[in-house]
């Protein structure tokens, strides 16, 4: 890691679970190492206050551009859980569906104020489940039962390098945020997930489709800042490939423009 100047930050919001019998906050650690250590940045991760809940009194002193203001970057990360479909007028879960009700609270508001503060936002997973969700779209709950459709889940009986694998290709979005990244028109990417984008959602672009046609990555059209999510992982062994490793680096580079023209300002303020 390069530490020749000041790292920005990235905040990760967290996911909520179960620990014995109480809740914990908590972040995977595959996520947090992609962020130290691809996209160069300090990881800061960020408390799933939700609504109603024992913390609300202290989010209600803590304003989402206060929080955006001292951060250089958002990273969204994926999770067994799916975004509860009331947020988006879908039909209900089928019973044992994992959700997370504080999680789904506190991206979907901190997404669109992030986006329109200008933040630097990376998103896998879940991640790119909860922008479209939070940009009015909808989401499949279980694309692997939808007529015409892929299974893309994982197979659970296989080992965890294996389920991490290649599993398909996508097709990248010409002239687009990823293609750009990529130097690439087609990657072979990993495919662990069941809940996925329906319709996209507006002032969303897709930059990438499977081969059964389901979007693989949007970018927020028209973004001030570096904007982009994808549904598959690139965290897993980020450092070995070159292609997950280009969009954490840009990733990051996006974040340091930030946190440099920040320390401009306030050098400036200081010197008036």
């Amino acid at each position: 890691m390069d530490l020749s100047g000041s790292l920005p930050l990235i905040g990760i919001p967290s996911c909520v679970r179960d620990v014995g019998i109480h809740p914990y906050h908590v972040v995977g650690e595959k996520y947090i190492n992609a962020v130290a250590h691809a996209a160069q940045a300090l990881p800061v991760l960020i408390p799933a206050f939700g609504q109603g809940r024992d913390l609300d009194s202290l989010v209600d002193h803590i304003a989402l551009d206060n929080l955006i203001g001292r951060l250089d970057g958002l990273f969204l990360t994926g999770s067994p859980s799916n975004v509860e479909p009331h947020h988006y007028d879908g039909p209900d879960s089928r019973p044992g569906t994992h959700h997370d009700a504080q999680r789904d609270d506190t991206t979907l508001p901190l997404i669109r104020a992030a986006v329109d503060a200008g933040l630097p936002l990376f998103a896998v997973c879940r991640g790119i489940q909860e922008i479209n969700v939070a940009f009015g779209g909808t989401l499949h709950q279980l694309v692997q039962e939808v007529p015409g459709m892929m299974d893309h889940r994982e197979d659970q009986g296989r080992e965890r390098d294996d389920q991490y694998g290649p599993a398909h290709p996508v097709t990248l979005t010409a002239g687009g945020v990823l293609a750009d990244v990529a130097g690439a028109t087609e990657i072979d990417v990993n495919s662990l997930h069941s809940q996925s984008i329906d319709r996209l959602g507006p002032g969303l672009t897709a930059e990438a489709v499977a081969p059964d046609g389901l979007i693989e990555a949007v970018s927020v059209s028209n973004a001030p800042a570096f904007a982009l999510a994808v549904q598959w992982h690139p965290e897993w062994r980020v450092m070995d490939n070159p292609f997950s490793l280009a969009m954490f680096r840009a990733f990051g580079d996006a974040a340091r423009a930030r946190a440099a023209d920040r320390d401009r300002r306030e050098l400036q303020g200081r010197v008036a």
